[in-house]
């Protein structure tokens, strides 16, 4: 039987969701109808193993671009625990950017086994449709700290770490800089000025705009009550304050290889030799080889200059995290294929079939993962990476705020001014 769910309790949660909701798009169906010898190798769990012909429907969701991966996972699967069930294994195709919502929309009918996006952990947990996962502290041991503590609540795991890789880093031409050069904003925008070329980063984006102002002692978060944000980045006082980074972005904004651009741009000037570097993620990583061959180099951020300072630029961190539903009819064999899924074989075949990083810590430390410029330069902006706990008023302000930094403030309006109706908006209830 499943848990009775609580209506008032899901539509507090969904009242508390901060983005929209997306429906599924693609299916498909593997199945084991075999029930030869059990495998005595595994574990047995007496409601659900015992009968060797017992039937056992699950459903798995992951991302569309993920079906032939997932669909060799589940066949492994099968043939690991072939005989001990009829399975009857489901893949449909489910954003994990958005997939709490749809979850939320009907949790008994939500998959079985899902992939999701870690900012979507704390409505999950509250809403009840995740356990704390068993044996934790074998899961703990097995995956980078960082991806451990995405997948927790305070202490308490709750769901399997899947990837590390959702985060930003500097891509470079090599033909420009070397190791030294692309330590610092400023020298890279100066070979880039006696080079003609462009240095870009997407300043619409709060998600980077977060880089300059994260390591500086001012602070934005999620309050208590899981929605609403505190934010000190208008502080007057102390060694920097919040004028003092409004002003070094005008300072990288002001040079003529700064160039303010969405992805799009950043690829097309990639493509056609006018940009030499830029911030961005793993996903652009087979463009940067297709462009600059063996001149690809990818690192963490550089330092920038504040206040007098050099400050590292930071960064969100990402993760993807596989949860298991807590009303799933077949809860353990749930559980063991979310384990399966996530296990360090199938997060070293997931780097080598679809190029993302693992969270396991020994597939992140193989010789094939550590030859990639764009994980390696991930895992050592990890040391300068938090986790995105933001509520949804801080998007837009930030953008307002660094887009007008990006042209230069116009309209010469206070830097003050500016920072205090950005921290309201961020602020707002």
């Amino acid at each position: 039987m499943r848990k009775n769910i609580s209506t008032f309790l899901i539509t507090a949660v969904l009242a508390a969701s901060l983005s929209g909701c997306a429906g599924t798009n693609t299916e498909s169906k593997i199945t084991d109808a075999d029930t030869g010898q059990q495998n005595n190798g595994t574990n047995s769990d007496e409601a659900e193993t015992s009968t060797k012909a017992g039937d056992v429907e699950l459903t798995v969701w992951g991302a569309e671009e993920d079906e032939a991966l997932l669909t060799r996972i589940i066949e492994s699967f099968q043939q690991e625990y072939k005989g001990q069930a009829n399975f009857h294994i489901t893949f449909t195709a489910q954003s994990e950017s958005n997939c709490k919502d749809v979850l939320m929309g009907d949790l008994e009918a939500g998959a079985d086994v899902f992939a999701f996006a870690d900012d979507q952990l704390n409505t999950l947990v509250a809403a009840g449709a995740l356990e704390p996962v068993e044996d934790a502290e074998r899961i703990k041991a097995e995956n980078l700290p960082g991806a451990v503590e995405a997948a927790s609540v305070g202490n308490t795991l709750y769901a399997y770490p899947l990837t590390a890789d959702n985060g930003y880093f500097l891509y470079y031409n090599k033909r420009y800089f070397n190791q030294e050069d692309i330590k610092t904003f400023d020298r890279m925008l100066q070979i880039a000025e006696e080079n003609e070329k462009k240095i870009t980063m997407d300043w619409s984006s709060a998600w980077y705009v977060y880089s300059f102002f994260a390591d500086t002692g001012l602070e934005v978060g999620l309050n208590s009550d899981g929605i609403t944000n505190f934010c000190t980045w208008n502080q007057t006082e102390g060694s920097i304050k919040g004028v003092d980074v409004a002003n070094a972005m005008l300072a990288i904004s002001s040079s003529p290889a700064f160039l303010n651009t969405v992805e799009d741009g950043f690829l097309k000037g990639v493509r056609d030799g006018s940009v030499i570097a830029g911030v961005s993620g793993i996903w652009n990583a087979v463009a940067m080889e297709d462009a600059w061959g063996t001149d690809y180099g990818a690192a963490r951020l550089p330092t920038y200059t504040c206040a007098g300072k050099q400050i590292q630029m930071a960064s969100f961190s990402g993760y993807k995290l596989i949860g298991v539903n807590a009303y799933s009819e077949h809860y353990s064999w749930a559980v063991r294929l979310a384990e399966w899924i996530s296990n360090e074989e199938n997060q070293l075949l997931r780097f080598e079939m679809r190029g993302q990083g693992p969270a396991n810590t020994k597939a992140a430390a193989s010789a094939d993962v550590q030859s990639s410029p764009a994980i390696t330069a991930l895992l050592d902006q990890s040391e300068f990476s938090r986790l995105q706990r933001i509520g949804g008023n801080f998007w837009d302000p930030v953008s307002e705020f660094a887009l007008n930094m990006a042209a230069g403030n116009p309209k010469k309006k206070g830097l003050q001014e500016q920072l205090d109706s950005m921290v309201e908006g961020i602020t707002a209830p």
